[in-house]
């Protein structure tokens, strides 16, 4: 199987550079102001004009109203929505046809039963991201924060929509992640970060290269 990677939180020219060199299939941009990893819309329109063609742009939100979307899509172009916020099923089909984007809703996940979850889903959006709920904590983000769920809850789950796997994984651990729970998409942010905030080339080529090779 082709295992697709994405690399989120995208805010130097040095990292999308390495993103593309590296041969990642989305770069995404994280909108949410509390991020460390947080970029502007214009940032991103500039940021995204070095990537080639065949790399899928995607936009982080939370919970964004429509004036927020607007200027994020007219800036940036992205081939795909990241809803990571309490958006519903009717909210998220609202966005796609709005602004006539797709949509990947992110869906926390502990146990198995939070997979059902992704059913409401169906026929609102184009795929659902798995990721760790977020720690009990004042500072948490919605995402981004390197914590990782049991993969095994994922391992021969019947599932209607396309899916990717968020969540703690790193150079390391992917290949793991993608042999227990047989995503064929992972996301990555803080897993490839040599501080908050701070993408390091080399491990975005290393993520890359091992979640590829686990595909083969």
């Amino acid at each position: 199987m082709t295992v697709l990677v994405k690399i989120c939180g995208l805010n130097t020219p040095e990292s999308v550079r390495a993103v593309a060199d590296a041969g990642a299939d989305y770069a995404g941009f994280n909108f949410f102001p509390r991020s460390p990893r947080y970029v502007t819309p214009a940032q991103s329109g500039a940021l995204a004009a070095g990537l080639p063609a065949r790399v899928r742009r995607v936009a982080l939100v939370v919970d964004a109203d429509d004036g927020t979307l607007g200027a994020i899509v007219a800036a940036l172009r992205p081939g795909l929505l990241q809803l990571h916020g309490k958006e519903a099923p009717e909210r998220c089909r609202e966005v796609a046809m709005k602004f006539d984007t797709p949509v990947m809703k992110v869906l926390g996940v502990s146990a198995k039963a939070d997979l059902a979850r992704a059913d409401s889903y169906v026929g609102a959006v184009e795929r659902v991201m798995f990721d760790a709920k977020p720690p009990q904590r004042p500072d948490a983000l919605p995402g981004g924060n390197a914590v990782s769920f049991d993969w095994t809850i994922l391992a021969g789950a019947n599932l209607t929509l396309p899916w990717m796997l968020a969540g703690g994984l790193t150079p390391e651990n992917v290949a793991e992640a993608i042999r227990i729970s047989g995503a064929r998409e992972v996301d990555v942010a803080s897993g490839v970060e040599s501080t908050p905030g701070v993408k390091s080339p080399i491990l975005i080529r290393n993520f890359v290269e091992s979640a590829k090779k686990s595909g083969v």
